[in-house]
Parts: structure tokens; C-alpha cells; sequence
């Protein structure tokens, strides 16, 4: 599975698990279909971005450092229009962003390259 596809599904997958990880907070049951949605929506949005870093940028390492980049990134952006629970929304969207960042770089096949004829 070529890299942008594995991150977008990945990224869909662990946030919408980081969007269920809400229930635990018992002021936002109430919200959990957009919450699960949005984290969704943050999910795919890393996870593309780490599979285009990918394509790009040949390094396990600076993959995750980046996954994590964008995740924590995203994570904040959310929590600072809900001003609080920052670490509730920040700790699960970075880690989200950590492991597509280090999926995508591992196990994400590079793109095909042909030869044109000569």
C-alpha cells in the first residue's frame, strides 16, 4: 500500500479511536458524535501529510518527529477553540500523529518508478 493511502486510512482509523477516547471525559458525552467526527477529520489530515512527508523524506525518525509535529499541531488548534482540556485533546492527537508518522515510513511502499524507453 503505497504511503499517502496507508497514512489516510491509519490516520481515519486512530482518530476516530482518539475521538472514542472522549467518553472518559464525562463533560464531553454528551458531544461524541462530533467529537469522533472532527478527531476523524484530524486523523486524515495528518495521516496524508505524514504519507506525503514520506514519499519525500527517506528517514524513520524525522517521520515520526513530523507525524508528531502535525499531530500536536492539529491537537492544539482544537483544544485552543475549546479553550481547555488541552491535554486531554493534545497527548491522544499527538501520539495519533506519531504512530501514522512512523507506519507510514515503515511499512508505506514507495512509489513505483518506471524507466521511460529509450
Amino acid at each position: 500500500m503505497n504511503k499517502v493511502l496507508l497514512g489516510l486510512l491509519l490516520g481515519a482509523v486512530l482518530g476516530a479511536i482518539d475521538g472514542g477516547t472522549a467518553w472518559f471525559t464525562p463533560a464531553a458525552r454528551s458531544m461524541m458524535v462530533g467529537i469522533i467526527v472532527g478527531s476523524t477529520i484530524k486523523g486524515l489530515i495528518a495521516g496524508v501529510a505524514a504519507g506525503v512527508f514520506a514519499r519525500k523524506v527517506k528517514s524513520l525518525p524525522l517521520g515520526i518527529l513530523f507525524g508528531l509535529a502535525v499531530g500536536f499541531v492539529l491537537a492544539f488548534l482544537v483544544a485552543y477553540m475549546q479553550h481547555g482540556y488541552y491535554l486531554e485533546i493534545i497527548l491522544p492527537g499527538s501520539i495519533v500523529g506519531m504512530i501514522v508518522g512512523y507506519a507510514t515510513q515503515r511499512y508505506g511502499a514507495a512509489p513505483a518508478t518506471s524507466s521511460a524507453p529509450r
